[in-house]
């Protein structure tokens, strides 16, 4: 992906057209490393989404509803006191630096008008969001880097703000013409034109180097020292285009690249002709809606994933811990089944009680569980008689005879656990807001496996299913969790209404609501089809799923959440689609 010095001079400008003169409303920090300032300007409004991860940084408007935590982080708490009301008087980007600074006119807490600026630096992992009042000093920063961290550059609240480093050496396009670069870069050390181009220039990323290459060598990349006069020539041209679109908006365009299964590729402030026919290119309505397009399925993913990583890890722990118990009692199950043995030694020392002489290790008895009546040497223990060698093996075979019972019903159990679980493990796969995460969370704790927090704040009311309607206008509804998945099966759904679930594959209980009639089979497989969707399989074909009347499920008593029991059932075979859930989706 290019978001470089260059795309981000792009945007700017995109900001600054509405920007200029907006003032805060309010403040919003979704996670860690995210920051949502929503400002009004001239009768409209806007949301600035500024993103300081180090896979996805960037700054830009957003149309995306972000869910916020329920208490905003400290380093929110900060910007909304201190702007909150301000007005955005400019915005700057050091030539192609990839780092834009808002300037804000805004009022303290004795009346007096003040510049604050917010530094949204745009660089990888090195990323970061720092507030800086008027004399360069740091009041805080969403990312704090410590000396231990960074010795050279430090960024902690009352130290000096500094710029971030330029690398020696490189040259920058808004400040040059492509003539020097190319010349420079001629003098350089042999290589690749792409790679000479990407270690000369600042700002130009190696989407954009490998492009020009491919434009002024049309394909080939051979090395500086191989370039012929004519694609040198063609090299500053497609440079001076470069400089063109970045100072004048000649042939820029927000231009989205994407693979040949539709997933989003790269994108840029150019078309990008480098990958031919196995990427397909098209321009969109701005340079914001083409990063909210780009970003939005992997944002949310991440997302998700920060969210849920306590509840992944516990998850986790206890499914190790179950497995490793689970393999320890099915050896002593399989020692267990070794006991007629015992019972066989006993019934041979009561038989022989005559034959067995005192204080012997051992004894030669003849088997009379054996057709040919042979001899067998059972073990005694010496400070025993041969009546207490004989209980002692019946006592031994006993402990077995009950450790076999318990056993079976422990490991049943455990299976059952594990099988809870790995539902658990499937619906947090699934969730992708901070409602579904607390429910996931409320299920565990009311399960035992996560403690509740102190002085948490009351749950908010339980989120209904998903709603879907079949083209034949049926409602479908699709459990998000165990607890919903037992809510909408013993509850909101009707006898005649109809279930579905994928056979042996942890998924969610989906209901066809019939309304007393009979659903045609369209709707049938649709259901089926939105059953494996929301499943551990929805990423299978020819998945089964079996299919009932309610009034044919039952839950057992003491059941974990989302386990029933069903009968009479029939068993579908489909392929999941993901383009139902948009058409279907309430």
């Amino acid at each position: 992906m290019a978001f470089d010095g260059a795309f981000l001079s792009c945007l700017k400008e995109e900001l600054e057209s509405t920007l200029i003169e907006a003032r805060v409303d309010k403040i919003h920090q979704p996670s860690r490393e995210e920051l949502v300032l929503d400002l009004r300007s001239r009768g409209c409004s806007k949301k600035l989404y500024i993103s300081a991860r180090a896979n996805s940084p960037r700054v830009h408007f957003t149309e995306i509803a972000l869910e916020n935590p329920s208490t905003p982080p400290m380093f929110c708490m900060l910007l909304r006191k201190r702007l909150i009301g301000g007005r955005l008087t400019a915005i700057r980007q050091p030539g192609l630096e990839r780092a834009l600074y808002l300037d804000l006119d805004c009022v303290n807490e004795l009346g007096d008008i003040v510049q604050l600026t917010l530094a949204t630096e745009i660089m990888g992992r090195h990323s970061n969001i720092i507030l800086i009042d008027s004399d360069l000093k740091i009041i805080d920063s969403i990312k704090r880097i410590d000396f231990e961290a960074s010795s050279i550059r430090p960024v902690l609240p009352g130290l000096e703000y500094s710029p971030p480093p330029v690398v020696a050496g490189r040259m920058d396009l808004s400040m040059c013409s492509p003539d020097e670069v190319i010349d420079t870069m001629m003098k350089g050390k042999d290589g690749p034109l792409s790679k000479a181009l990407l270690s000369i220039s600042h700002g130009l990323s190696p989407l954009i180097c490998r492009e020009v290459s491919h434009l002024a060598t049309r394909g080939r990349d051979p090395n500086i020292q191989g370039l012929t006069q004519e694609e040198r020539h063609r090299a500053i041209f497609y440079l001076g285009r470069i400089k063109g679109a970045v100072e004048t908006g000649e042939n820029r365009m927000p231009y989205i690249l994407y693979d040949n299964m539709k997933t989003p590729l790269e994108f840029s402030f150019m078309p990008i002709t480098q990958y031919g026919l196995s990427a397909v290119g098209s321009q969109t309505e701005s340079f914001s809606s083409l990063l909210d397009e780009f970003y939005a399925k992997k944002d949310a993913a991440l997302r998700a994933k920060q969210r849920s990583q306590d509840i992944l890890r516990v998850l986790t722990n206890f499914s190790e811990r179950i497995a490793r118990k689970l393999e320890n009692q099915q050896r002593e199950l399989k020692q267990s089944g070794d006991r007629d043995r015992l019972r066989i030694y006993g019934d041979l020392i009561h038989a022989n009680m005559g034959a067995i002489q005192k204080g012997a290790n051992s004894a030669l008895l003849v088997d009379y569980y054996d057709p040919d009546c042979g001899q067998i040497s059972v073990p005694l223990d010496p400070a025993l008689s041969a009546a207490q060698n004989a209980q002692k093996y019946y006592k031994e075979y006993r402990k077995a005879q009950t450790a076999e019972r318990i056993l079976k019903e422990q490991i049943e159990k455990g299976k059952r656990e594990l099988l809870y679980i790995d539902t658990v493990f499937d619906a947090l796969s699934r969730a992708t807001t901070v409602r579904e995460l607390g429910e996931l969370r409320d299920e565990l704790a009311a399960g035992g496996y996560l403690k509740v927090q102190r002085g948490r704040q009351k749950s908010p009311k339980p989120l209904g299913p998903l709603e879907f309607v079949s083209d034949d206008g049926f409602k479908i509804l699709v459990g998000r969790n165990n607890v919903q998945n037992d809510r909408l099966t013993l509850k909101t759904a009707r006898g005649r209404d109809i279930w579905f679930h994928t056979k042996n594959i942890p998924g969610s209980h989906v209901i066809v609501l019939t309304g007393g009639e009979t659903p045609p089979e369209q709707t049938l497989e649709q259901a089926a089809i939105l059953a494996a969707l929301h499943s551990k399989a929805a990423e299978s074909q020819q998945v089964p799923v079996d299919y009932t009347p309610v009034r044919n499920i039952k839950k057992p008593k003491g059941a974990p959440p989302g386990f029933v029991i069903y009968e009479k059932n029939l068993t579908a075979y489909v392929t999941p689609d993901k383009s139902l859930i948009q058409r279907l989706m309430q």
